[in-house]
């Protein structure tokens, strides 16, 4: 096992030097998110350490391990601001390079406390048990820095996805991203784990199974960064725009109530739903109305976000253009995107959403006929 686990070293090692290489020196550069270089980055880093360790080419073993406990802290900030900038489509600033400060203090100390003392104080140490304790402080900070990292990614994104309901008629392709930040989100959780049997003194986790957390984050991280090279656009999870708070509108009741007539007027006659990529500024423009209004008109009048009030419309399109002969030869997709939908899943979601059944059931029931004539 441990011959195989340090083949897995020398391969992510290389690999983030290989990834690195073709940022530094590749036309595809423009494509590829800075901070995930900076990740691999730090990665390398922490790998060094352990290749000189491996490799015996230097003679002070334990210090180049300890060597690799730099790259610690720079993981969770780097996810952080990876993440942000995604989102909000912000390039690499070096404002932002605030975050790695902790990192340089933690460091620091961590020279300090492994590193720099001789032989002799730190046999003292480890024989009175206080290395071990410092060894748990340094591990439980890092710990602490990291999963805190990790939650404000993981919040930031799902109030992205909550709030682009609000602007988008169709879904983005972001399950990869999020499977990036669940993936983070075991690692950090099994180091939690492995933490908490130290602290405890069960012997359940052995030194094995830190190095094979610690190389499947590695390999994690190295898929990840490929990937962002290879397919740039499964990262790309950008807002296309921000609203602003409709309290800004000053619209009346009365004037409410009229942009709701014609807002009706204007689905029904010119159906704007069927574009699979309207953005409720266009709307509001069509409506002549100004985005934060349109969205007061939704919440105060119509009651529903952007995204179901859209997708309500194509699914009553949907159910109408299922009763006309081309239906016959279409299947049920095909008839969603003609109908506007853009996502199988979207479809599905939202037919369920609406009409309390998957479309396959839905138009089963005997009943059907009496349910499109009350819809």
């Amino acid at each position: 096992m441990q011959t195989f686990l340090n083949q897995l070293v020398y391969f992510a090692y290389f690999q983030s030097l290989f990834l690195l290489f073709i940022y530094f020196f590749s036309k595809v550069r423009k494509n590829i998110n800075t901070y995930l270089v900076v990740l691999v980055f730090a990665l390398a880093i922490g790998l060094t350490g352990r290749v000189l360790y491996l490799s015996g080419i230097v003679s002070d073993k334990y210090r180049w391990v300890i060597f690799s406990e730099f790259a610690t802290l720079l993981f969770g900030a780097t996810i952080y601001l990876f993440t942000r900038s995604s989102i909000s489509n912000k390039p690499f600033s070096y404002q932002e390079l605030i975050h790695y400060l902790p990192a340089l203090v933690y460091n620091f100390f961590v020279a300090a406390a492994f590193i720099m003392p001789s032989d002799e104080i730190l046999e003292e140490r480890t024989e009175n048990g206080i290395q071990s304790k410092i060894t748990l402080l340094f591990i439980a900070i890092g710990l602490l820095f990291n999963i805190s990292y990790w939650v404000l990614s993981l919040r930031i994104f799902l109030k992205f996805k909550r709030n682009i309901q609000n602007e988008l008629s169709y879904t983005i392709k972001s399950r990869f991203f999020m499977n990036f930040l669940i993936a983070i989100g075991i690692c950090l959780t099994c180091w939690s784990l492995m933490f908490l049997n130290w602290v405890i003194g069960y012997g359940f986790f052995t030194k094995i199974s830190w190095q094979i957390i610690w190389i499947s984050t590695a390999i994690l991280i190295l898929f990840i960064s490929f990937y962002s090279i290879k397919e740039p656009q499964l990262f790309k999870v950008t807002s296309l725009l921000v609203s602003k708070k409709y309290v800004l509108s000053k619209l009346s009741n009365k004037e409410l109530d009229d942009l709701k007539e014609r807002l009706e007027l204007l689905m029904e006659h010119k159906k704007p739903y069927l574009n699979r990529k309207l953005l409720k500024s266009e709307l509001a423009q069509m409506l002549g109305v100004s985005n934060p209004e349109m969205a007061r008109l939704l919440n105060e009048r119509i009651g529903m976000n952007f995204f179901e009030y859209i997708n309500y419309y194509r699914i009553k399109e949907f159910i109408s253009l299922s009763k006309t002969e081309k239906a016959i030869h279409m299947t049920f997709f095909g008839l969603a995107q003609e109908a506007g939908f853009n996502s199988k899943t979207t479809f599905n979601k939202s037919f369920k959403s609406l009409m309390g059944t998957t479309p396959k059931a839905y138009f089963n029931q005997s009943s059907i006929k009496n349910e499109h004539n009350n819809f």
